[in-house]
């Protein structure tokens, strides 16, 4: 018989997954971010909980690495079958690109009307720098053994060969992404696969009406709706070092600033893509 006076309320783990998706070496100047190694540890102690009910990740990202993506998604599906509990996304201003990847490792998807989701697709970038070095009275010397070894130099013509190649390997990223979002929503898609996977991306509540998310609302009310008022909402967060600034000489100091600027940027870039 259970008695009412000894019965201990639900747990939920709250894992927030926010930022650019990328392998970065750490630096105490730098956001995290999301990957295999910033994120690896939190998923474990998420799901490590005890009387846990609910796992329930914030996303918040761009998008960014692929295989990033990919290997943070593995794990939250692992452990979520290993332990058969629930796991719910909610996402917050984007779920889109690898952060649309990310959410889908979820059981459900639950967005604010005006959230970003989608982007599935794959985007590759760079420069042209062929004709500014000319300008500059620079040359080129590269020696390599491999004719593919200089894939898309940016500082010498585009090769249509090489224009292929890319093509080509940008499709079967996005032929992984698109087996991955069927895998995960299945019958719930409602949309053209023509138009979800495009690469375009919608607000929280064309996303609803499109499958690619279930419904609208926000962490707090559902997990308090679902579980009650006396479920313990449990937050995950790394826990940050000390800054140990004296420990850096000047060039080191100067390179993880520089690092984490550069990383800031890279960052920034992603978000301005989605007009954010």
């Amino acid at each position: 018989m259970k008695l009412p006076f000894l019965s201990k309320p639900p747990r939920i783990a709250l894992l927030r997954l926010s930022g650019a998706i990328a392998a970065r070496g750490t630096s105490p100047f730098a956001t995290p971010g999301i990957s295999a190694q910033a994120s690896g540890q939190l998923i474990d102690r998420a799901f490590g909980l005890k009387r846990l009910a609910e796992v329930a990740l914030v996303i918040n990202s761009p998008g960014g690495s692929p295989v990033q993506s990919s290997l943070v998604a593995q794990r939250i599906r692992r452990l979520a079958e290993k332990k058969r509990v629930k796991v719910t996304a909610y996402v917050e201003d984007a779920a889109a690109s690898g952060g649309y990847w990310l959410a889908c490792a979820a059981d459900e998807i639950v967005a604010d009307p005006a959230s970003i989701l989608g982007s599935i697709g794959v985007i590759s970038a760079g420069f042209g720098l062929e004709e500014a070095i000319g300008r500059l009275g620079v040359q080129r010397r590269m020696y390599t053994a491999g004719s593919e070894k200089s894939f898309l130099d940016p500082f010498r013509p585009e090769r249509p060969e090489d224009v292929a190649r890319l093509e080509a390997l940008l499709a079967e990223l996005h032929g992984v992404f698109r087996d991955w979002v069927r895998a995960r929503r299945g019958a719930r898609l409602v949309a053209p696969e023509e138009e979800l996977f495009s690469g375009r991306f919608w607000t929280g509540r064309r996303a609803v009406e499109l499958g690619l998310a279930d419904r609208l609302g926000e962490v707090t009310g559902e997990l308090r709706a679902r579980h009650g008022d006396k479920a313990q909402i449990i937050p995950i967060a790394a826990r940050r070092p000390p800054w140990p600034l004296r420990l850096f000489s000047g060039a080191a100091l100067g390179g993880a600033l520089a690092g984490g600027a550069l990383a800031a940027v890279e960052e920034r870039a992603a978000w301005a893509r989605l007009g954010l």
